[in-house]
C-alpha cells in the first residue's frame, strides 16, 4: 500500500537495468517512483507530474544529462524540482563540478551503494522541506506585516541598515513620507523635536541590549502631529549575541485624543462641583441668617417676619430652580425627557419667560423691549419646556449683562420657521468661547456679578430641548464687551386656528362641607414631617405623623384619614408598599393617596400610579401645589396658605 504522503521520484537512465535496480530500491524504501528512457521524455514527465526529486542520469541517448537538467531547472513549472546526477563514467572531479554548476543538487558516481543512495535523497528532501517551511513562514509573516495596523521594523545593528518595514509606515508617517533613514538616534527620524531626546535615549540603549517602550509624536510631511507608542527589543543568536534590532510601533492618535477628552471633562467636572457648592452656599446664608432673625429671644417685629419670609421664600425657590436643572441634565443624559406636544401661542411662551425672568431685570434695572409680529404666530410642542429655553436664555443676558444694560427681543419670520433673537449689550462673548457655549457647565471667563453665576448648565439644556422640537439655537457676539446674540429657530404651524380645542368646563365635584379634613402625613424625615405638619395645621387640617409605615397602619386604622401623604422612601416597607396596602384596607381604600418624594422620573411616576397613588409631588413641594392637590378631590378645602 502506497503512503499518500510519500515523495515522487522521476528515475532517468537508458539502460533499463540499471533503471530497474534504482526504481526498486527506492520503492522499497518507501518512494514512489516513476520512469523516463531519455532526455525528452524525462522533460515532459518532469513537467506533466512535478516530480519532489528527478535521479538523472548523465548519459542519455538523446540529450545528455546536464542539458536536462538544465532545461528542467529553467522551467518555471519545474525550477523547484530536485536533481540528483548519476553516472558511471563521468566520474571525474570536473564532471561533479559541471553538474552542481548546471543545477544539479547532488551528484553520484556508480555503482550507487543502496544506503547512501537512500540517503541522498531524504537528506535532499529534508533541506527541501525545510526550506518550504521557511517560504511559507516567511510569506504569513509577510501577510500578517503586511495587514495589521502597526508598523513592524527590523534593523541589521552591524551596518545600520534596515531589512524590513512593513507597509504600515507609511499610514503612520504620511502617505507622502520620505523613506525611513535610520541614523544613530532612530531608525525611521521624522520625530517631533519635543521627544527627540527622550527617544535617542531610548534607541541607543537599545544596541546595547535595554529594550523599551516610550511614547512620541510623528510629525506628518503636511505638519499634522500623530502619537505613537514603539516597543523596541533585541533580537539574539543560539550564542546569545544581538544580530538584529525590531520593533513594533502602534498609532495612539485617538488614544491620547480620548485621554485629554477625559481630562478636560474631569477638570469640568471638578469647575462644576466647586460652582455648585458655590451655588448651593448662597442660598443657604440668607436661609440661615433669616431663621437666626426669626429666633423668638430676638421678638422680631411682625415686618421683620414677612421680610425673612420673603427671603427664605425667594432662596428656597432658587434652590429648586437649580435642582430642577440637574434633574433635566440627568433625564437629557439619559435620554429619559418627554415632551408634551400641543399648539403653543409663542407669545404666550415668551411672556412667561419673561415673567420668570423679571425679578432678575428689575433688580439690575435692564430695559427690556420686544419686538413681535402684528399676527400670532404658533408652534407645536411642550409650551412649559418653550417657556424654560426661552427663560434660560432671558436669564443668561441678564446675567452677563452690567447694571441697567439693554437687552432686546425679536421675533420674526423666516420661511416655515420662526426665530426669536435676544440681544444684549452685555459682557460679550470671546471667540474660542462660542464653539463651547452650548456644552455642559460652560462658562464665560467673565461674569460681572459672580454670585449669578449659576452651574453653565441653562445653554446646554435651551439647545437640547429646541433640538427635540425639531428646531436649533445659536450664538453670535463681535467679541468680549460687545454684547451677544442668541437665535432660537422653532418650525411654524398654520393649524393654530383650526386646531386649537375649547377648554372642557369642570365636573362638578360635591363640596365636602366644613369640618376640617383628616390628613395622615408619612415620612421618615422628622424635620421635614414636623414642619409639614405644623403648615397643614395652621392652615386648618386635622394632622398626624408617622415616621415608618407599621406606625402608619396602625394610625390609619382609627384616625380614618381623607388624606395620606407619603414619602416613597421609607424605612423598611417603603412607599410603594405602603399603598399598596393602604388600598386593599377598608379605612384607607378611597383616601387621597400623593406621593411626596425627591423622585421625580417618569419611570417613578408610573410605579406610583401602580401602586395606588392618585398624585405624584417631587420635592421640595409648596404648600400651595398640596392645596391644590387637595382641592380637586375636596373642592371645598380652601384654607389661608391658598387664598
Amino acid at each position: 500500500m502506497t503512503d499518500a504522503n510519500a515523495n515522487l521520484i522521476l528515475n532517468v537512465d537508458d539502460n533499463e537495468g540499471a533503471r530497474y535496480a534504482k526504481t526498486r530500491i527506492l520503492s522499497r524504501a518507501g518512494f514512489i517512483v516513476i520512469e523516463a528512457g531519455n532526455g525528452a521524455e524525462a522533460i515532459e514527465r518532469a513537467r506533466l507530474s512535478q516530480p519532489d526529486l528527478v535521479l538523472l542520469d548523465v548519459n542519455l541517448p538523446d540529450l545528455n544529462g546536464f542539458e536536462v537538467c538544465r532545461r528542467i531547472k529553467a522551467a518555471p513549472e519545474t525550477s523547484g524540482v530536485l536533481v540528483i546526477h548519476t553516472s558511471a563514467a563521468a566520474v571525474q572531479s570536473m564532471d561533479r563540478v559541471r553538474g552542481l554548476e548546471g543545477g544539479a543538487d547532488s551528484y553520484l558516481t556508480e555503482p550507487i551503494e543502496p544506503a547512501e543512495l537512500i540517503a541522498q535523497v531524504r537528506a535532499l528532501l529534508r533541506v527541501r522541506r525545510a526550506e518550504g517551511a521557511l517560504r511559507e513562514s516567511e510569506e504569513r509573516f509577510r501577510q500578517m506585516a503586511e495587514n495589521i495596523d502597526d508598523v513592524f521594523w527590523m534593523l541589521d545593528p552591524s551596518s545600520a541598515q534596515l531589512l524590513y518595514v512593513s507597509p504600515a509606515y507609511r499610514r503612520l508617517w504620511g502617505d507622502a513620507a520620505h523613506e525611513p533613514t535610520p541614523t544613530g538616534r532612530h531608525w525611521a527620524n521624522h520625530i517631533d523635536p519635543q521627544d527627540e531626546a527622550a527617544v535617542e535615549t531610548a534607541y541607543r540603549a537599545l544596541a546595547t541590549g535595554v529594550a523599551y517602550e516610550i511614547e512620541y509624536r510623528i510629525v506628518r510631511p503636511g505638519g499634522e502631529t500623530r502619537w505613537a507608542v514603539e516597543r523596541g527589543f533585541p533580537v539574539r543568536d543560539a550564542r546569545g549575541h544581538i544580530y538584529r534590532l525590531a520593533g513594533i510601533v502602534n498609532d495612539i492618535s485617538d488614544r491620547k485624543a480620548n485621554e485629554m477628552a477625559l481630562r478636560d471633562a474631569d477638570r469640568r467636572k471638578d469647575e462644576f462641583l466647586a460652582m455648585l457648592a458655590h451655588e448651593l452656599r448662597n442660598p443657604l446664608a440668607p436661609i440661615r441668617n433669616a431663621i437666626e432673625l426669626l429666633d423668638p429671644s430676638r421678638a422680631p417685629s411682625q415686618q421683620s417676619f414677612e421680610a425673612m419670609r420673603a427671603v427664605i421664600g425667594r432662596q428656597v425657590k432658587h434652590l429648586s430652580r437649580l435642582v430642577d436643572d440637574l434633574l433635566d441634565v440627568a433625564r437629557i443624559t439619559q435620554g429619559k425627557i418627554t415632551l408634551r406636544h400641543e399648539i403653543v401661542e409663542l407669545a404666550a411662551a415668551l411672556e412667561a419667560a419673561i415673567e420668570t425672568v423679571r425679578p432678575a431685570l428689575n433688580r439690575k434695572g435692564h430695559t427690556l423691549t420686544t419686538d413681535l409680529p402684528v399676527e400670532p404666530l404658533f408652534v407645536v410642542g411642550d409650551g412649559v419646556r418653550i417657556a424654560q429655553v426661552l427663560g434660560n436664555v432671558l436669564s443668561n443676558a441678564a446675567k452677563y449683562t452690567p447694571q441697567r444694560g439693554d437687552i432686546r427681543i425679536e421675533v420674526r419670520e423666516a420661511g416655515d420657521d420662526v426665530l426669536i433673537s435676544v440681544r444684549d449689550n452685555g459682557v460679550g462673548i470671546g471667540a474660542e468661547t462660542i464653539p463651547h457655549i452650548f456644552d455642559l457647565f460652560v462658562q464665560s471667563e467673565i461674569s460681572i456679578e459672580r454670585s449669578e453665576g449659576g452651574l453653565g448648565i441653562g445653554l446646554p439644556l435651551a439647545r437640547t430641548l429646541v433640538e427635540l422640537h425639531g428646531g436649533g439655537i445659536e450664538a453670535f457676539s463681535a467679541g468680549l464687551g460687545r454684547g451677544s446674540e442668541f437665535v432660537v429657530r422653532l418650525p411654524l404651524t398654520r393649524l393654530a386656528d383650526a386646531e386649537r380645542a375649547s377648554t372642557a368646563a369642570p365636573e362638578a365635584v360635591p363640596d365636602h362641607g366644613g369640618e376640617a379634613l383628616r390628613v395622615l402625613l408619612v415620612d421618615d424625615s422628622v424635620d421635614a414631617a414636623l414642619a409639614l405638619s405644623l403648615v397643614l395645621q395652621a392652615d386648618g387640617y386635622d394632622v398626624r405623623v408617622a415616621h415608618e409605615a407599621n406606625t402608619a397602619l396602625e394610625l390609619a386604622a382609627h384616625f380614618q384619614p381623607q388624606i395620606v401623604l407619603l414619602d416613597l422612601g421609607l424605612p423598611g416597607m417603603d412607599g410603594f408598599q405602603l399603598a399598596q396596602e393602604m388600598r386593599r384596607r377598608p379605612t384607607t381604600v378611597d383616601a387621597l393617596l400623593i406621593a411626596v418624594t425627591g423622585y421625580g422620573q417618569a419611570t417613578d411616576r408610573q410605579h406610583s400610579r401602580e401602586a395606588g397613588f392618585d398624585h405624584h409631588l417631587v420635592k421640595p413641594v409648596s404648600v400651595e401645589e398640596i392645596q391644590n392637590v387637595i382641592a380637586s378631590r375636596f373642592p371645598g378645602a380652601q384654607h389661608s396658605a391658598s387664598a
